[in-house]
């Protein structure tokens, strides 16, 4: 009896040993100072679905390659050393992938699979240029923070993905040209900048049937280029698609419709397109469409992101994941 339980506790030792023999804290240079020269490099060694948060350290340098978060790397913050000299850069195109009709979607610079991620300055960019459909940030996972980071690109810069998946966007700097904004899952963009390189539309939604709220951007501003002249705050990718736009600066190259249909009448009846409270001349409403509409007071206050990623509702939701900062992260 006592050796079957001396086993079992050398047992229960081992266990515990190897969960925790794993390191919580990666850094990433390319001059050889730290533990890894490509960031794809100390993603692919973190443990998978670890106990507790890994850290992902990058240092400063244009890192050229296509970064893939997997599905087994959760809890996984990627945090780098200053959003302007850290930049994940590749130039992935539609025509160039050429893998038939779904192209845009193997385009990622950056492709986030696992959930609870985190990512602090750093630049994501597709530096394919104006050649068609080219993401730079595909996000397909729930819980994801992304703060302080600037996403760039052309048409298809943000690609966020999945019916229940939510991902929170505080600080962040947005380009690209059209529908640059796009997907199916709930987001919320916060004191965002979205800035708009040519006349064409930010958002294309995705939201299905049934799902309450889609992208929700709040206290934002909206930016152009010079020249810019006629911009869409969004038209529908799918029929039940949902955006709107709160406390948001819009300057004055917002057409005055605000919304666009995507050139079909049906969804006029089906999406949901709304503003609040915005600002600028190009937040003008008496010349937005009929079809879309402008919230009262008390309809404002359902989009907080309280609401909206359904925390009180969901007890597996990790109470306030929204709010995750990196003020314990160091290299």
């Amino acid at each position: 009896m006592n050796f079957r339980f001396l086993l079992f506790s050398f047992f229960i030792l081992l266990t515990f040993a190897a969960r925790a023999q794993y390191k919580t804290k990666l850094v990433v240079a390319q001059d050889g100072t730290g533990d890894y020269t490509t960031i794809q490099q100390a993603v692919d060694d973190a443990k998978a679905f670890p106990d507790q948060r890994i850290t992902v350290f990058v240092k400063n340098g244009i890192y050229r390659e296509k970064v893939k978060i997997h599905s087994w790397n959760t809890n996984l913050s990627l945090i780098g050393e200053d959003k302007e000299k850290t930049i994940i850069t590749y130039d992935d195109y539609f025509s160039k992938i050429d893998r038939g009709r779904n192209s845009t979607f193997f385009t990622w610079t950056l492709l986030v699979e696992g959930d609870d991620f985190i990512m602090e300055n750093i630049t994501v960019a597709n530096s394919a240029g104006e050649v068609g459909q080219a993401v730079a940030l595909h996000i397909e996972a729930d819980r994801c923070v992304i703060k302080n980071c600037e996403i760039r690109g052309n048409q298809d810069t943000l690609y966020l993905s999945g019916e229940r998946n939510r991902q929170y966007f505080n600080s962040c700097l947005i380009e690209g040209t059209t529908d640059f904004i796009f997907g199916s899952a709930t987001a919320v963009f916060d004191d965002c900048t979205i800035f708009c390189k040519k006349d064409s539309y930010i958002t294309a939604a995705s939201t299905p049937e049934g799902v309450e709220y889609g992208f929700v951007f709040r206290n934002c501003k909206v930016q152009a280029s010079e020249g810019v002249t006629e911009v869409y705050l969004g038209r529908p990718w799918r029929a039940y698609a949902k955006t709107v736009f709160i406390n948001c600066y819009l300057g004055d190259f917002i057409a005055p419709e605000g919304w666009h249909s995507w050139n079909n009448d049906e969804k006029k009846n089906t999406v949901y397109y709304a503003e609040y409270e915005n600002s600028g001349t190009g937040a003008r409403t008496s010349k937005r469409v009929k079809w879309s509409h402008t919230l009262t007071e008390k309809q404002s206050q359902n989009y907080s992101p309280d609401n909206i990623f359904s925390i009180s509702q969901d007890p597996s939701s990790k109470k306030e994941w929204y709010l995750a900062n990196s003020s314990d992260h160091e290299n």
